[in-house]
């Protein structure tokens, strides 16, 4: 058996958290031989009901989980933790500017970020979910100077998700013969899907897909507004998907994945991108819980537009968040 895994999740008693815990504790995310330890985080308020939440997973018998720790306090549960999960994040209210939800959940990331400097593995891997998740993950990371950028995430997965699945149905395939999707940018509705290196059945999406306005209009606008028509028709935001993706997203730093969309730190980025965000690429993994940028990608006009266009967005969400990226 392997040494043990220590896994944070914050948010642990929301919607996301509860469909991701029972998926880490199943060994979903490392495998079937990965004993592992739940350090679950929540606000004061609560903690109560992730003491039944334990018992819940107490009640699953998983060989792998071996401890469960509960709390509210980022230094004592974060402590030892190699994966984070950063879930937990205040909803955007009714009359409430992007600007005040970046303000408020950015201090959240200044705190989360400072304690896992102090107390994490220091080969910690951080993967934010709650939004706006590009740039509270900028925020995170800054408060982290210990820890090295590189294995900071924003999660765009289940924008890749969602991308796959459009474009398999559209040609008709299996959405297991879609590859080389990837989400240029932020996780907003200014993401760009990208159609122009996507594959299905090794062929080139545009050549099997052969209606460039579908490509560009409905496709783009459909994952762009994908999580708006979910909460519409649900009542609620994406849960299980968000959880998948997820699981997805960090499991593809620990088995070699050729392609995949992440959000990272944009310094050395071969696209031009300003430096001093966290942007969506694609990226490769040999599976050692490290990554690359795939080079070489070349443009269309079409694309480059729509990257300008997202690119602009997280730099004024950088510029709103500016005096939370003084000091540390």
């Amino acid at each position: 058996m392997k040494p043990l895994k220590r896994i944070a999740v914050t948010g642990a008693g929301g919607q996301i958290a509860y469909s991701l815990i029972f998926r880490l504790a199943n060994g979903d995310l490392l495998g079937p031989d990965q004993p592992i330890a739940l350090h679950l985080l929540e606000i004061p308020e609560g903690v109560p009901s992730l003491k039944g939440l334990a018992m819940e997973l107490d009640d699953c018998v998983f060989p792998l989980l071996k401890e469960v720790k509960v709390g509210s306090d980022a230094e004592e549960v974060f402590g030892g933790v190699q994966i984070a999960f950063l879930v937990g994040a205040k909803p955007r209210g009714p009359g409430m500017e992007r600007k005040d939800l970046l303000a408020d959940n950015g201090k959240i990331f200044v705190g989360q970020g400072k304690a896992l400097n102090r107390v994490a593995a220091k080969d910690v891997r951080v993967l934010v979910v709650g939004n706006p998740c590009n740039t509270n993950c900028l925020i995170a990371m800054h408060h982290a100077p210990d820890l090295p950028r590189h294995h900071f995430h924003a999660m765009t997965r289940l924008d890749q998700n969602r991308a796959v699945f459009q474009l398999a149905r559209q040609a008709h395939a299996k959405v297991e013969e879609v590859s080389n999707v990837t989400i240029w940018g932020n996780h907003s509705s200014t993401q760009v899907p990208d159609f122009f290196h996507a594959k299905i059945q090794g062929k080139s999406a545009m050549d099997v897909i052969k209606d460039r306005h579908w490509l560009e209009t409905t496709f783009i606008n459909t994952i762009q507004k994908r999580g708006a028509e979910v909460i519409a028709a649900r009542g609620k935001s994406s849960a299980a998907s968000a959880a998948n993706a997820a699981v997805g997203a960090m499991r593809s730093l620990w088995v070699p994945t050729d392609w995949f969309s992440s959000g990272v730190c944009a310094k050395g980025n071969p696209y031009g991108i300003q430096e001093d965000l966290v942007f969506s690429f694609p990226c490769r993994s040999k599976g050692d819980g490290n990554w690359e940028i795939i080079k070489g990608l070349a443009f269309d006009q079409h694309l480059q537009e729509k990257i300008a266009i997202t690119q602009k967005e997280l730099i004024e969400e950088r510029d709103l968040v500016n005096h939370l990226l003084k000091g540390t």
